[in-house]
């Protein structure tokens, strides 16, 4: 079957076989690396020794930037992240020293006896701080639409206020990997962990001082990536290349999880200013939003993560004064990168928590006050920064998820139970998301294929995608093999290679599908259009007749598609083009059209199209301990046509799932001093089964086919994330009726025990 097949590599998942990168080991001299990595968050390296460390038996090298034979550099855009500590380092978790050993026993000893000597300077640990010192990344960018000020002045009602949204560790199951081989001529193979192949190659290669031929980057899978693969593998690749280098022997490293943790960025922390203006019947007439943003030492991917904030500040509403303001922040933590829905949850999180204030406000229900803002079908659909919102999906999911959620028959049975109860209370909520697809940085949104064909009629199928468990390959083999109309099995997906397909994008922008499977329909477009005069010949040969007309392929044959009675079978077809020396591989590309936007102006079309989805969720909260527990969870979401609805269910309900953990469990702590306090699985908590809501109902929204995606599908991987605000603030709804919902409370994300408890008390006066 080829309209719902299971995962391609789900056999070897659950029995073992499936091979990740810690698993390649080229040969049995292969040595393990180690990072040496900062204790401080900003110091001076007044001096180091690797004397003694380097006479432990079964140490071959250890490198300082000294020994770096190309750029010292990790950032292939802004260059302003150094591979290795170059006399200063700038947080905890900096790269300083590399290790190659045989062991990872042999690696931890020497690393005891590094020596080094620091002078401790001035960390800046917080925005607030940042902002205090003027330690900007880049200048603010700005959105406008109307004339904000105007239309604050002239509003009934105006609420101001302040919203911090946390950090979140990726904590893919895989931690960051990769294994390099050395050859000949200086050339450098690496099996990399890397949601961007092209990325890790080009990084590789500038680290080593070597033109781009000589690096081939390999991607067979990852064990989650969730974008903290999307720069920040390019580190550890850059790292064990450096070593396999120095040592001429294959180096595998593979990050331990606290070091893991402590390492890598996160998702951007923001601060965000707000100021809404509304009438009577809650329609927003004006808003103004600054985000502030997080970025860590060096850019990584901020810029591009506070613009998808910004361009979805606004959520699914329509708002026609709008002002949004984004900054970012320079601070002495690890460079924070991206993670699923890429700034989009950080923008969202503050218009939904405006909305839900002006709810309580004026006393009406929130899902009522935000169906009243919804982005119009023909008028009332200009986005701030100037695209058309089109098929819009709202009003459909509206009334399928009002339904089947049972909402305002629940909303009633909240309050009964809240007015009957003390020491527990409810809360319920309904929150819509709007998410852009694309890549916002423009040139990213395109994508390559090379199709091959093989004398027995098999298909072997290279793209420029990678899988990190999502499924990408799985939906890919399915394009191929409908487009090419053969049985499934007798299409296989390669390894993710550069030397088979260049310059690819990362996979990212929940965009792996829509440009990859369209790349590879060229490339099978291509071939179909090469083989139709043979099939043709082979037709006719059959019914003895010269006839004309387009060729269908299907089920595992060719045809007349006006006269299906006679057919070829697809392999005889690929064999005679073999011998009337027809070519049976093609590449293929493919580039979104119609994208632009321009930075200055703020106005453009940064998005191909726009997916749809609404989540109602009911919480039970423990007045006395402030734990909070998922009750029940409703979700329509729009896919448009699905390629793969199994994989599209797995999508919405994980997505889901990691977007509670933001909004309630997962809590980043640091010390004074910038080092991360919980950075093992026993003290930074993400979602487990007992988290997940005890009554848990997804729909795909049936008969909503995307005109502009390849087989009328829509992206998935990102954004159901934003779906979990409504438990976040059906949390929020709990801890309201706490103080009758007489007052605004006091609420963060995540919200934690201690957010939820601390909030509750503040409502009793006990604060």
């Amino acid at each position: 079957m080829t309209n719902n097949p299971h995962h391609e590599s789900a056999i070897q998942h659950v029995t073992g076989e499936a091979v990740y990168v810690a698993d390649m080991l080229p040969t049995g001299q292969t040595l393990r690396g180690r990072v040496v990595y900062s204790p401080h968050a900003h110091a001076r390296i007044v001096s180091y020794d690797l004397s003694e460390a380097l006479k432990v038996e079964g140490v071959h090298d250890i490198l300082d930037c000294k020994r770096i034979p190309g750029d010292n550099q990790l950032s292939v855009v802004n260059l302003d992240e150094l591979c290795l500590a170059d006399g200063v380092v700038h947080c905890v978790g900096q790269a300083m020293f590399l290790i190659a050993a045989e062991t990872d026993e042999i690696a931890f000893e020497a690393e005891k006896l590094i020596r080094v000597e620091y002078e401790l300077l001035d960390p800046i640990l917080t925005i607030d701080e940042a902002m205090a010192r003027g330690n900007r990344l880049e200048p603010p960018r700005r959105i406008e639409i109307g004339n904000v000020d105007d239309a604050l002045k002239r509003c009934k009602h105006v609420l101001s206020g302040e919203l911090k949204t946390g950090a979140q560790e990726h904590w893919y199951l895989e931690t960051q990997a990769a294994v390099c081989v050395p050859g000949e001529d200086g050339e450098m193979t690496v099996y990399a962990s890397s949601q961007s192949p092209t990325e890790t190659q080009m990084v590789v290669a500038g680290v080593l001082g070597l033109p781009a031929h000589k690096v081939v980057c390999e991607v067979r899978r990852m064990g989650g990536g969730f974008g903290g693969k999307e720069t920040q593998g390019n580190h550890v690749a850059a790292w064990a290349a450096l070593l396999a280098n120095a040592t001429r022997k294959p180096v595998l490293l593979s990050l331990f999880r606290d070091d893991d943790q402590k390492i890598t960025g996160k998702r951007h922390p923001f601060q965000s200013i707000y100021t809404i203006g509304f009438d009577d019947e809650g329609r927003i007439e004006a808003y103004m939003v600054d985000l502030h943003a997080d970025v860590g030492i060096a850019a990584d991917l901020s810029m591009a993560v506070l613009e998808r904030a910004m361009f979805h500040a606004e959520n699914a509403y329509y708002i026609p004064n709008v002002r949004i303001t984004g900054h970012t922040w320079k601070t002495n933590l690890p460079s924070n990168t991206a993670f699923r829905g890429f700034g989009g949850p950080q923008g969202m999180a503050v218009i939904e928590n405006a909305m839900d204030r002006v709810a309580r406000y004026l006393k009406m229900d929130a899902a009522q006050v935000r169906f009243k803002n919804f982005y119009g079908i023909e008028t009332r659909n200009e986005t701030p920064y100037g695209q058309m919102v089109e098929n819009n999906r709202l009003f459909t999911i509206w009334e399928r998820i009002i339904a089947s959620g049972n909402y305002f028959e629940r909303r009633k049975e909240v309050e009964n139970y809240n007015r009957s109860h003390t020491l527990y209370k409810r809360g319920l909520a309904l929150t819509p998301v709007k998410f852009g697809i694309s890549f916002t940085t423009s040139f990213l949104n395109q994508a390559g294929a090379l199709v091959l064909i093989y004398r027995d009629g098999t298909v072997l199928v290279n793209h420029g995608g990678t899988e990190m468990g999502q499924g990408l390959h799985t939906k890919i083999r399915q394009i191929a093999a409908l487009e090419l109309g053969v049985p499934l099995e007798w299409v296989r997906i390669n390894a993710t290679n550069t030397s088979k397909v260049p310059n690819t994008s990362p996979t990212a922008a929940s965009s792996g599908t829509d440009l990859n499977g369209m790349a590879v329909k060229n490339a099978v477009d291509k071939l179909k259009e090469r083989l139709s005069p043979c099939a043709k010949m082979m037709l006719n040969e059959v019914c003895g007749s010269q006839t004309e007309g387009d060729i269908t392929f299907k089920d595992g044959q060719v045809f007349f598609t006006h006269e299906p009675t006679h057919r070829v079978g697809f392999v005889e077809l690929v064999k005679r083009a073999y011998i009337e020396r027809i070519s049976l591989h093609a590449t293929g590309y493919y580039s979104t059209p119609g994208i632009q936007f321009d930075k200055d102006r703020g106005k453009g079309t940064p998005f191909h199209y726009f997916a749809f989805g609404m989540a109602i969720a009911e919480v039970e909260v423990d007045t006395l301990t402030g734990r909070s527990k998922t009750l029940r969870v409703d979700i329509v979401h729009d896919v448009g046509d699905s390629i793969n609805p199994q994989i599209d269910m797995g999508q919405v309900t994980g997505a889901f799932i990691q977007g509670m953990g933001w909004c309630t469990t997962e809590t980043i702590k640091r010390g004074s001093s910038g080092e991360l306090l919980n950075h093992s699985p026993d003290t930074y908590k993400i979602p487990g089964i007992g988290d997940t809501p005890e009554i848990f109902n997804v729909e795909l929204l049936p008969l909503a086919p995307n005109p502009k995606a390849i087989r009328k599908s829509k992206a998935v991987g990102e954004p159901p994330f934003m779906l979990s605000f409504a438990v976040w603030l059906a949390i929020k709804d709990a801890i309201s009726a706490v103080g009758n919902h007489e007052q605004e409370p006091d609420f963060q994300l995540p919200a934690n025990c201690e957010v939820v408890l601390l909030s509750m008390e503040k409502l009793k006066g006990n604060g």
